[in-house]
């Protein structure tokens, strides 16, 4: 029902026009909600801290999108951007839009994010070429890359909706 446009809900039996407009904004209302809950920005130290802070943003999105977090020196949020948006499969992006974003941001370090819209989080040979092309770009600006975060939904076979390239092993520390 989060996904479903106005038109969409009010295919529901009972639902009407100002009925569906009221729940499509309690659903972004709620949306909302879940990014101004930190009074403090958050230290994201761990792939389940990132999860969690980016788990209500990628729910909803039908393509995948890749978001840059930007991060100070004690590992505390400075912003997150999205900057790209992709296809069921794939996002295309350049390094140079990813640390623009972090020198803009006068971020230490980026922990890379995306979402897997079909649910399974396990990392593609792009996104592990993608993330691999990242570290060494960052390196040149002294811009730490720490990890590449991907989105997904539990399951019976999965106990968690994400997946860590850092966890798995991608990196070379």
């Amino acid at each position: 029902m989060a996904r479903a446009s106005v038109e969409e809900l009010q295919q529901l039996k009972g639902v009407g026009k100002a009925k569906a407009a009221a729940i499509r904004s309690a659903f972004l209302l709620a949306q909302r909600l879940s990014k101004e809950t930190y009074s403090d920005p958050p230290s994201l130290d761990s792939p389940d801290r990132v999860a969690d802070v980016l788990r209500e943003i990628n729910r909803l999105y039908t393509v995948e999108h890749l978001q840059v977090v930007c991060l100070n020196t004690r590992r505390r949020l400075i912003a997150i951007e999205n900057v790209a948006q992709g296809t069921l499969d794939q996002v295309i992006m350049h390094p140079r839009e990813v640390l623009s974003v972090a020198i803009a941001r006068r971020a230490s370090a980026i922990i890379l994010a995306h979402n897997h819209p079909s649910g399974d989080p396990s990392p593609s040979e792009a996104d592990i070429r993608v993330t691999r092309d990242l570290i060494r770009a960052g390196q040149l600006l002294r811009i730490e890359v720490l990890d590449h975060v991907i989105i997904g939904t539990r399951s019976v076979e999965r106990q968690r909706d994400y997946s860590s390239l850092r966890e798995l092993g991608f990196w070379a520390d």
